[in-house]
């Protein structure tokens, strides 16, 4: 079960959230991140992000995590809306392991293969906690800004409706050229 555990007011380079930590058995203190009065008589802009310490800590080339979140952002600052940050790295494998998945694209494997080599499903997340949070906000019906598919099947599952889905566009660092191109070639996200 996902619950409430504090809430703040916090200042951004974005602008001002108002931020939710929550607890749960899934993953670390999942986090809702809200802007605005959130209507629920109308789908409410969403965005389910998952944590990557390489792109947004680090400042990491081989991934469009940190642009993703940035974009997200801007957009619910500027259309109110709410943005669940989730505790799954490396698509859910953890840190360290994500970091075996970059040595191995080192040698020339895409992350799908580096994944399997290492015994990983192509994407391990789970969507629970987000469904549990926008549920807690009595949030039903979505704009969800996203790029991949699982994730909307994941809401429409569970009886969301996504009523409209906004891609997440961002400019592509020639690092993350063939990273992205696996994404959308062999992982079926919608990218332009």
């Amino acid at each position: 079960m996902t619950s409430i555990y504090a809430e703040t007011t916090l200042p951004t380079n974005h602008g001002d959230f108002r931020l939710r930590a929550y607890r749960s058995h899934h993953s670390q203190e999942p986090l809702a991140i809200i802007s605005g009065y959130l209507d629920r008589d109308k789908p409410v802009a969403v965005r389910i992000h998952s944590s990557c310490f390489t792109s947004e800590v680090l400042g990491s080339c081989k991934c469009d995590c940190k642009a993703q979140l940035d974009t997200s952002l801007a957009y619910i600052q500027a259309h109110t809306g709410v943005v669940i940050y989730l505790q799954q790295e490396g698509r859910g494998i953890g840190l360290g392991d994500k970091v075996r998945v970059y040595a191995l694209q080192e040698h020339g494997y895409d992350t799908i293969e580096a994944n399997e080599m290492l015994g990983f499903p192509v994407d391990a997340r789970v969507y629970d906690d987000a469904i549990e949070i926008l549920r807690d906000l009595g949030i039903k019906q979505v704009n969800l800004l996203t790029n991949n598919p699982e994730k909307i099947q994941a809401l429409v599952s569970a009886g969301i409706t996504v009523s409209e889905r906004t891609p997440v566009r961002t400019a592509i660092d020639p690092e993350a050229a063939s990273y992205m191109a696996t994404k959308k070639v062999r992982m079926g996200h919608l990218l332009d």
